[in-house]
């Protein structure tokens, strides 16, 4: 074998080193070993130096134990390899949820749904953001936009029922939870959230006649 072929042969090997142990950071993560996930993203970051999910997976171990300024470090390390990296930029907006930078927030999370649109965790922290900050316009338009991905998603439908129930347009809101309880008739949320809704529908009409 000679040196060419040498090193083609090692460079593969780091690849798939890096690759499980990425995917066994990932795996440490979900159950709640922190520790051992730290390990395998700092292993899989000197393998793969310029690659950015060890560094996300790095800031999703800091911000799971409430290190912010750890998380934040490493987030931007993320998306300073990877501008296109949306999971880097939802995790600065978390960061700055956290610190109740509501506005910071909700600019990172709108920039990591830009990237994609598909990103549920970002979807949600826009809207819990847009909650704190009272304005609704831009997340309307991308729950509708997930939920034409995902018409049968009856969490984000709920959500978008409840913007529009803030934004006073309760024929849409309606609408919405009556399709939700179509889907799931045990949804006692939805179910209170349309008595509410019905309830002023009645009060709007009484008023006009």
């Amino acid at each position: 074998m000679d040196i060419t072929q040498q090193n083609g042969v090692e460079e593969h090997n780091c690849t798939q080193h890096y690759e499980v142990l990425q995917e066994l950071g990932d795996c440490y993560t979900s159950v709640g070993n922190y520790a051992q996930a730290q390990r395998c993203y700092e292993k899989a970051a000197s393998l793969g130096p310029d690659e950015a999910g060890p560094y996300v997976g790095l800031g999703v171990v800091a911000l799971q134990q409430e290190l912010f300024d750890d998380a934040e470090i490493a987030f931007r390390v993320a998306c300073r390899l990877d501008p296109g990296s949306a999971k880097a930029y939802t995790g600065l907006a978390m960061v700055s949820q956290q610190k109740k930078d509501y506005q910071q927030a909700f600019e990172l999370y709108m920039k990591s749904l830009e990237l994609d649109s598909d990103n549920i965790t970002a979807l949600l922290g826009l809207f819990q953001t847009s909650c704190q900050m009272g304005s609704f316009a831009k997340i309307i338009h991308y729950l509708r936009v997930y939920l034409n991905m995902h018409p049968g998603d009856t969490s984000v439908m709920f959500s978008l029922a409840a913007l529009y129930t803030k934004q006073n347009q309760f024929e849409q809101s309606q609408k919405i939870l009556l399709d939700i309880l179509a889907l799931d008739p045990a949804n006692q949320e939805a179910a209170n959230l349309l008595e509410e809704v019905e309830h002023s529908l009645a009060q709007g009409s009484h008023t006009q006649t």
